[in-house]
C-alpha cells in the first residue's frame, strides 16, 4: 500500500472569483451607461415653466409636414420659446422678429425633450441641457447641439419650411 494522501477537490481560486466579481460587476456598469432604454418616457413628466410654455399646441402635423401653420408670433416669447411636442421642434426668439427652431430629441441618447424653463431646454434622461435661442449644449453629456430646422414667417403666421 502507499500512503498517498486523498486530496479534496478544491473550487475556483480567490483570484477566479475575484476577477469574475469584477467582469460581472464592469458589464452591469456598462450595460447601464450605454443602455437606449425608454423605460421612463419624459414626454409625461411636467417640468418648471419660468416664463416659457412648454406645452405644444399648433398643428397635429407629423414633424417635417412643412406648410402647417405651428403659431403665431405673438405665441413665442422674445429670449425664450415654445415646445410643439407633436412636431418634436421647439420655436424661439432669441431677438424681437427673429424665429429659430430645434429639434427638441436630445444629441446624447435621442431622449425627447419636454422641459423648458426660459431659454433652456433639459433632457430628462441624463440631465443634458441646450440653448433654444441657438441650439448650443449648456451642460453634458451631450456634445452635439440641437439639429436646427428651418421655419418660416409670413405675417404673424410661423410654419416649418
Amino acid at each position: 500500500m502507499t500512503s498517498e494522501s486523498v486530496q479534496p477537490m478544491s473550487g475556483p481560486s480567490r483570484r477566479t472569483v475575484v476577477a469574475a466579481v469584477g467582469a460581472a460587476g464592469l458589464t452591469v456598469a456598462l450595460t447601464a451607461c450605454g443602455s437606449d432604454d425608454k423605460a421612463s418616457d419624459p414626454s409625461t413628466e411636467q417640468g418648471a415653466t419660468g416664463g416659457a410654455t412648454n406645452e405644444g399646441g399648433g398643428s397635429s402635423a407629423g414633424a417635417g409636414a412643412g406648410g402647417a401653420a405651428l403659431a403665431k408670433t405673438t405665441d413665442i416669447p422674445e429670449g425664450s420659446g415654445k415646445i410643439f411636442k407633436d412636431e418634436k421642434v421647439v420655436v424661439s426668439q432669441p431677438a424681437a422678429g427673429d424665429y429659430k427652431a430645434f429639434s427638441t430629441i436630445c444629441t446624447h441618447q435621442n431622449c425627447p425633450m419636454v422641459d423648458l424653463k426660459d431659454d433652456i431646454i433639459s433632457c430628462a434622461c441624463h440631465g443634458s441641457q441646450f440653448s433654444v435661442l441657438d441650439g448650443s449644449v449648456k451642460k453634458g453629456p451631450a456634445v452635439k447641439p440641437l439639429e436646427a430646422k428651418k421655419v418660416a414667417v409670413n405675417g404673424d403666421s410661423i410654419t416649418l419650411a
